[in-house]
């Protein structure tokens, strides 16, 4: 594999798309790049993350199922995504104050490495990473 691009984009279905955006967008502070048509109904809302895309869509019809919460054990496949911050106290402060839910706080995991785990609307985990 020869990579074009020194990141990973993830794509996010909303099941409300407007309480997911203000989260991203609103509260992470990820910036705002476009909302383009998604194949086949809906549409795809694109925030940058350093070099990688966060892509929040709502489908058109949505669809009937929805992925298992509980974070990491509750149950396989992907369950959480990274990103790496220098702001982490500030971004967790944020986060809470806003009314989210914090499922992990600002914890040392090892010497110069904290993370903490945040949940947006739809329950979906977002690991923050801070190295000293």
């Amino acid at each position: 594999m020869k990579l074009q691009k020194d990141a990973i984009d993830i794509g996010i279905i909303a099941r409300e798309i407007e309480p997911m955006l203000t989260f991203y967008r609103d509260v992470l502070g990820l910036e705002f790049e476009a909302a383009i048509p998604f194949p086949g109904g809906g549409a795809m809302h694109r925030f940058k993350a350093g070099d990688s895309i966060v892509k929040v869509i709502e489908l058109e019809p949505a669809p009937e199922a929805q992925a298992p919460r509980g974070g990491i054990r509750g149950a396989t496949g992907y369950r959480y995504w990274t990103i790496h911050v220098e702001n982490m106290n500030d971004c967790v402060e944020k986060i809470g104050a806003a009314g989210y839910r914090i499922v992990v706080p600002v914890t040392e995991i090892r010497p110069g490495t904290s993370i903490a785990i945040v949940a947006d609307p739809d329950g979906n985990w977002v690991e923050l990473l801070e190295n000293s």
